[in-house]
């Protein structure tokens, strides 16, 4: 008792202290020249200001304690300090330096607000550059710039990550930290997420279950939205992207405002795509996709907290390129009336962040809702599935000394799956499925250069589904399933300074997977097979030991990093060599101990003497295998990437022009699964040029690819 009264009263005397807080100062170059419209940001606070003609900015209401503050602007350094508030008015002047790379970034998916250096765990970021997001409408394609980062695509739209080997549900992706359920366990399925309103991609290589849960054990990706705007204004934007192979335009429209402590935005964005293009004009029949978005932000930041409500509408209509579309559909078009897939997406989410003086609390909460519906003839549905998910967290940032920080956390979800209207197509049974979690996490710096990192997960989850048809049809029958699981999961990692310029990491990660729906119930055709699940699977345990180096100055940057994870139960499905009695081949869900390992290396070049000139070429390697010999399916073959690329300031009448030359090799790859077949290796060139064009105080960006 007297501990809880203690705590109340340091925080009071927090709350009663801080009403003084307040940050101004002065942003230079490194002549002492003032900086216009560098960005003040502190992720924290989801709060941010620009300075003015003078190079001065102010922040207000801010709450006592330790804070990281990130100043930037395009050309120069990213500066990023850490201040203790305790109730009074901090004068805080900045001098950034010119440099052709961008260095380091604040990221979030890591446990804490750190840059990208101080963090334990490698995180890659993503910047979403509209004038470099341009040559392709699948947004997917773009997160495989990421070394180690591929994709399973199924054209029409439909394409799925793949980190180091692993993709579907063994990775997590998160929207804004929000877990993401959209009946990601099949490749058939899309991503869901549409680049608009996102600022950039965090991606975490490797095991992530102490944070994130079961389904991390490949690795996370999170779509951090658009940071609002600056303090006191309003401002809006419109992209519109053209696209000559399927005639088709991808166009967004965004507003968002700000005062002192209210902000929000709006966006809406829609995608349309006819039929793809072959070579000699043939066209692929029913490769269309259409899609429709809308996300909506409304927030509150003081030195109390920081509230934040997020609503994203998304609807997608994916063609199916199957017998029956082929042979039905003669000329190309855009429209989609039969033979295809559509999904409504619906997220609701409360974000808020609690400052109790020493102590940050988390609470966060969302809602989605996900409806799959699958056309054959005009009209008629075959299949027509909900998805409800409700997920919730709470983390405690207890209170830190200078070299230590700890948190504590709470995370779950409850979640239904039903199908619709009694539709022909029972892909997956009635299910409702709940996961609870508990985790805990140290970190430690040792004289500024070594930092450690430890933490320890439990989650328990169970799983109920209702019986699907008659018992007396043994083809058909699934019988109710009534299942839990209970795992353990935990990591330790360690980040060493050898210089200013060379660190190295290292991290060992135990995580887990538990068996999904389909892997556990399946009994029935999905596309063009017959699947059979196993209600006897058990989850999968990965052990995965990587290491990293990573070399920067003002105009290079290199990475290397290698890893090795073992995945004992690893879930695939494989061909039985049966078929029904309509033909159709019959696949069946196992389990196998299997082994990943690879690499990735990059290099950022920005020449001195050519400072027009950016060259960064990247390889990736991985290869998979169970314990058999066998090798495992969807395991991307080695690529090496190359981009050339040159920026003049003013041309003509651009400004900011670019010429980029990006090159993709995609070596043999002969390492196919029992299921596969071996790929021939291949190269593909991509030319872009672009610039933006001033009309009075507006900006309107062109780029050809």
């Amino acid at each position: 008792m007297k501990e809880i009264l203690t705590i109340c009263m340091v925080v009071m005397s927090y709350h009663t202290s801080n009403a003084q807080n307040k940050i101004t100062g002065k942003i230079t170059d490194q002549d002492k020249l003032p900086l216009i419209g560098a960005s003040i940001f502190i992720h924290d606070m989801n709060k941010g200001t620009v300075s003015n003609t003078n190079g001065t900015y102010a922040l207000s209401n801010l709450p006592s304690g330790k804070i990281k503050i990130q100043f930037s602007t395009l050309g120069y350094t990213n500066h990023i300090e850490t201040v203790v508030l305790n109730g009074e008015s901090l004068e805080l002047n900045i001098s950034l330096r010119q440099i052709a790379i961008e260095m380091e970034e604040i990221v979030v998916s890591g446990g804490y607000n750190s840059t990208q250096h101080e963090n334990i765990v490698k995180i890659e970021i993503l910047k979403l550059d509209p004038l470099k997001i341009t040559n392709t409408p699948n947004f997917t394609e773009i997160l495989t710039k990421v070394p180690g980062v591929d994709m399973i695509s199924k054209g029409s739209g439909v394409s799925k990550p793949v980190i180091r080997g692993l993709s579907m549900n063994d990775i997590l992706v998160l929207n804004n930290g929000v877990r993401f359920e959209n009946y990601q366990y099949s490749s058939h399925h899309p991503l869901g997420i549409d680049e608009f309103g996102i600022d950039h991609v965090e991606i975490i290589k490797g095991p992530a279950s102490l944070l994130y849960g079961s389904d991390a054990i490949g690795g996370v990706i999170n779509f951090i939205k658009e940071k609002p705007a600056p303090i006191g204004s309003i401002i809006g934007d419109y992209n519109l992207h053209l696209y000559s192979n399927t005639l088709g335009m991808t166009n967004n429209l965004g507003i968002k405002g700000a005062s002192g402590k209210f902000f929000g935005g709006l966006r809406v964005g829609q995608k349309t795509n006819s039929d793809f293009l072959l070579g000699g004009g043939a066209f692929v029949p029913n490769s269309r996709f259409n899609e429709k978005s809308m996300k909506v932000n409304a927030g509150f930041t003081d030195k109390v907290g920081t509230f934040k409500l997020f609503y994203d509408f998304n609807n997608q209509k994916l063609g199916l390129v199957e017998d029956e579309a082929i042979e039905a559909i003669t000329k190309r078009g855009r429209e989609n009336k039969i033979w295809y897939q559509e999904l409504n997406t619906q997220l609701f989410s409360s974000q808020n962040k609690l400052y109790l003086g020493p102590f940050k609390l988390d609470i966060n909460s969302a809602f989605q809702n996900t409806e799959l519906v699958h056309f054959g003839d005009v009209g008629v549905y075959e299949l027509q599935m909900e998805l409800a998910t409700l997920t919730y967290e709470a983390k405690l940032l207890l209170s830190s000394k200078e070299n230590s920080e700890y948190i504590i956390g709470f995370q779950g979800y409850n979640q239904t799956n039903t199908n619709l209207n009694n539709r022909e197509t029972k892909l997956l049974p009635d299910a409702t499925t709940n996961n609870y979690s508990a985790f805990g996490l140290l970190q430690y710096t040792f004289f500024k250069k070594l930092k450690l990192q430890t933490g320890i997960r439990y989650d328990y989850k169970s799983i109920y589904t209702r019986a699907v048809g008659s018992a007396t049809d043994s083809m058909t029958y699934r019988a109710p399933l009534d299942k839990s699981f209970g795992s353990f999961s935990g990591s330790f990692g360690a980040t060493y300074h050898l210089s200013e310029k060379l660190l190295i990491r290292t991290n060992f990660a135990a995580a887990y997977r538990t068996p999904n729906l389909a892997e556990l119930t399946s009994n029935g055709q999905h596309e063009l097979r017959y699947e059979i699940g196993d209600k006897n699977l058990v989850p999968e345990n990965a052990y995965e030991t990587d290491l990293s180096l990573h070399y920067h100055i003002d105009n290079i940057t290199f990475d290397i990093a290698g890893y090795y994870n073992i995945v004992n139960n690893y879930i695939y499905i494989s061909p039985t060599g049966d078929t029904t009695a309509s033909g159709i081949d019959i696949f069946k869900y196992k389990q196998a101990n299997s082994t990943l390992f690879g690499g990735e290396a990059g290099l950022h070049v920005h020449p001195k003497s050519l400072k027009w000139l950016h060259f960064e070429t990247t390889y990736s390697s991985v290869v998979g295998k169970q314990q058999n010999g066998d090798y495992l399916p969807f395991v991307p073959a080695h690529k090496l990437r190359f981009e050339l690329r040159s920026e003049k300031e003013q041309l003509l009448f651009f400004k900011k022009a670019f010429v980029s030359v990006n090159s993709l090799t995609a070596f043999d790859q002969n390492n196919a699964a029992p299921d596969e077949t071996t790929t021939a290796g291949y190269t593909l060139i991509d030319l872009s040029i672009g610039g933006n064009i001033q009309i009075k105080d507006q900006f309107i960006s062109l780029s050809i690819s």
